[in-house]
């Protein structure tokens, strides 16, 4: 069996194939290479001894499986993370969330009589300012100010 070119190029044509996806049968070699017309062609075509092979994509198969990671949560530790400091969550969110915290826990503090409307009043404009990172640092400040209110 030689290469069969020319037959590769018509089987291609009519099958609407590229010539990499046409498969010759190598069993009916001989009666492909005696094939010059297109006809013959299709009638080995018909015949079954020239096939086009399926299509060869990428499988979707690991992609879904990371995809289900994903959504569990998992592969989102520091090392996934690409894009700049604050594209995961952006400064105004991160900002947001920290000021709501302050505020209900002075909010707290003031229900339970614990500061005085003045002090209340005082770390509420410091925490406005940005002046602490967290609940507890607003708590040591005052403590450490000594800002509760004498029992």
């Amino acid at each position: 069996m030689t290469h069969l070119k020319s037959q590769r190029r018509l089987a291609a044509q009519i099958l609407k194939v590229g010539q990499n996806r046409v498969w010759i049968d190598p069993e009916k070699g001989d009666d492909v290479e005696l094939a010059m017309t297109r006809e013959e062609v299709r009638k080995l075509v018909h015949e079954g001894a020239i096939k086009p092979l399926p299509e060869v994509g990428v499988s979707r198969g690991r992609a879904r499986i990371l995809q289900e990671k994903k959504k569990k949560g998992r592969r989102s530790g520091p090392g996934s993370k690409t894009g700049a400091a604050y594209a995961k969550i952006s400064r105004k969110d991160r900002w947001m969330s920290k000021i709501r915290a302050l505020r209900k826990r002075l909010r707290q503090l003031k229900a339970k009589k614990i500061v005085t409307e003045n002090t209340y009043r005082k770390l509420y404009t410091m925490a406005s300012s940005g002046r602490f990172a967290t609940v507890a640092e607003l708590e040591r400040y005052a403590k450490s100010h000594d800002l509760w209110r004498k029992h």
